[in-house]
This record gives C-alpha cells, sequence and structure tokens, in this order.
C-alpha cells in the first residue's frame, strides 16, 4: 500500500498538551476505524510535533483516502505528498 508524509500546518501544535495530543490521537483513530468499516483500510503510521506543525506518515490506498481522512477528523492537510523512497545512514552501505 503507498505511503504518504502529510504536513498538518498547526501554529503552536509543538505548545500541545498531551491532553490535547491524546484527544487528537483518539478522534482520529475513530474515524480510521469507521473508513475501514466502510472498506477503506487507511493505516496510520506515526506523526512528528514541530513546533507550527504535525508531520504524519501513513498507508493509504490513494491521496484521496488521506483528504478523506483529514476531512471527516477535522484536520488540516497542507500537504499530501507520496514517498517513493525511504533513504537512511544503511543506504550508503555497499
Amino acid at each position: 500500500m503507498p505511503k504518504y508524509l502529510i504536513e498538518r500546518k498547526m501554529p503552536g501544535a509543538g505548545q500541545l498538551s498531551g491532553d490535547d495530543l491524546r484527544s487528537a490521537s483518539q478522534n482520529s483513530n475513530g474515524v480510521l476505524a469507521r473508513m475501514q468499516q466502510n472498506g477503506t483500510n487507511v493505516q496510520w503510521v506515526e506523526s512528528y510535533v514541530t513546533d507550527d506543525a504535525i508531520h504524519c506518515i501513513y498507508l493509504a490506498p490513494n491521496e484521496e483516502a488521506v483528504h478523506e481522512h483529514a476531512r471527516t477528523a477535522g484536520l488540516p492537510a497542507d500537504s499530501v505528498r507520496q514517498v517513493r523512497a525511504t533513504i537512511s545512514p544503511m543506504t550508503a552501505e555497499p
């Protein structure tokens, strides 16, 4: 399944409390569960919170499914890009 990198511009995201992040996660998980029940398999892998944005990694059948999740969850999806390859320090090894 394709992997996507999503940028959610959210001024002050880095100041969100643990309770705020938990609530947002619960909301997202609920939407994902309903989507899966309706036959759209979207999986949230992980997210990175920075000062003014949250960057998420999702697995989804297509970009539209990522946007559907964002709309339904009431979350921004300012940039959605398909990941074409993953590299790390190990990529440099012969």
